[in-house]
C-alpha cells in the first residue's frame, strides 16, 4: 500500500506573534527590577564618594592655620578695643586731675598773698605793741589784731587730693604708663602730707596759747560791730573793705593790767616764724611739685 504521505491542513490557525510597530512600548518585567538595582548603585556611589581617599598633611596643616588666624585675630580686636578703652581712661582721669591741681595753683597763689600780708601784720602788731599806747588803739590796729590772733583758718592752705586718692584707690594709677607721672604722683603725695602736717602745728598753736590769749584779750565786740557792716561776708573781705574805706570801728584790749608785752611779742613773733617755714618750705615744695606735674599732664595730654 502505498502510504499517504499527503497530510491534510489543520483547521486550528497557527498563531504568530504581531509585529511591533514603531513608538510602541511593551512593558516587560525587566524594568521593575532596574530601578532598585539603579538606586542601590546610586547609594553607594554616593557612599564611597564621601570617604573617597585618605585626607592629605597639607589640609589639615592648612585648616589649622585657619583656625588659628581666626583666634589669634580675634584675640587682636579684643586686645586693640581694651587699650583703646584703657586710653580713654587715662584721658579721662589725667583731665579730671589737672583740673584738681589747676585750681589748686589759684588757690595756693592767693594762700600766699594772705600769707605775706600776715606777716606784715606780724611785724606791725610788734612794733606797736614794743612801744606805744595800749589804750589808745589807731584805727590799723585792729585790723592787723584780728588778722593774727583770730582769723587762722582762713589763711590755711588745704590741698586738695580727692582725684589723687581715688585713683591711689581704685587702682587707676596703673592706666598712666609714664614712670615719670607715676614719680610725680607719688611726690606729690608726699609734699601734701607735709603741708597738712605744717597745718596742724599752726592749729595746735593757735589753739593753744594764741585761743587763750584771745579769750583774755581780745575784744570781740570789735568783729561783731565789723560784721554788722555785712553780714554775709567773709571775714577776710570784711578786714579788707574795712581797710579800704573811712569807716572807724573802736577796739580795746581787754583786761589790760594783765597784759603782758613782751609775752605778747614773743608769741606774735613765734608765730610770724611758723607762718614764714610753712610757705618756704611745705607750701614751696607742694606748689613746685604741682607745677612740675602740671606740666608733664600738659606734655603728654595736649591740655
Amino acid at each position: 500500500m502505498t502510504e499517504n504521505t499527503d497530510e491534510e491542513p489543520s483547521e486550528e490557525p497557527i498563531s504568530t506573534p504581531p509585529e511591533n510597530t514603531a513608538g510602541d512600548i511593551i512593558p516587560t518585567n525587566d524594568s521593575i527590577s532596574i530601578k532598585p538595582v539603579q538606586e542601590t548603585e546610586n547609594m553607594e556611589v554616593h557612599h564611597h564618594a564621601h570617604h573617597e581617599g585618605k585626607r592629605s598633611w597639607k589640609s589639615y596643616v592648612w585648616e589649622f592655620l585657619m583656625l588659628f588666624l581666626a583666634v589669634f585675630c580675634g584675640f587682636l580686636a579684643e586686645y586693640k578695643l581694651e587699650h583703646m578703652i584703657e586710653r580713654q581712661r587715662e584721658k579721662e582721669y589725667a583731665k579730671a586731675l589737672f583740673d584738681e591741681l589747676y585750681a589748686d595753683s589759684i588757690v595756693f597763689t592767693q594762700k600766699i598773698e594772705g600769707r605775706l600780708s600776715k606777716e606784715k601784720d606780724c611785724d606791725y602788731l610788734v612794733g606797736y605793741i614794743r612801744d606805744s599806747s595800749l589804750t589808745d588803739l589807731p584805727r590799723e590796729f585792729y585790723p592787723a589784731y584780728t588778722v593774727v590772733f583770730y582769723l587762722i583758718t582762713s589763711y590755711t592752705f588745704e590741698p586738695k587730693d580727692g582725684v589723687l586718692n581715688q585713683l591711689k584707690g581704685s587702682g587707676s594709677l596703673r592706666y598712666f604708663k609714664s614712670a615719670k607721672l607715676q614719680e610725680l604722683f607719688g611726690e606729690l603725695g608726699v609734699y601734701i602730707n607735709n603741708v597738712r602736717d605744717r597745718n596742724n602745728q599752726e592749729y595746735q598753736f593757735f589753739a593753744n596759747p594764741v585761743k587763750q590769749f584771745d579769750l583774755k584779750h581780745y575784744d570781740f565786740g570789735w568783729m561783731n560791730e565789723l560784721r554788722k557792716l555785712d553780714d554775709t561776708g567773709y571775714n577776710m573781705d570784711l578786714i579788707n573793705n574795712y581797710r579800704a574805706s573811712d569807716n572807724f570801728i573802736k577796739g580795746d584790749i581787754l583786761n589790760l593790767a594783765s597784759f603782758n608785752r613782751e609775752e605778747a611779742i614773743n608769741m606774735i613773733q613765734f608765730y610770724k616764724q611758723m607762718l614764714v617755714s610753712t610757705r618756704t618750705l611745705s607750701m614751696k615744695d607742694y606748689m613746685t611739685a604741682n607745677q612740675k606735674l602740671l606740666k608733664e599732664l600738659r606734655k603728654d595730654y595736649h591740655f
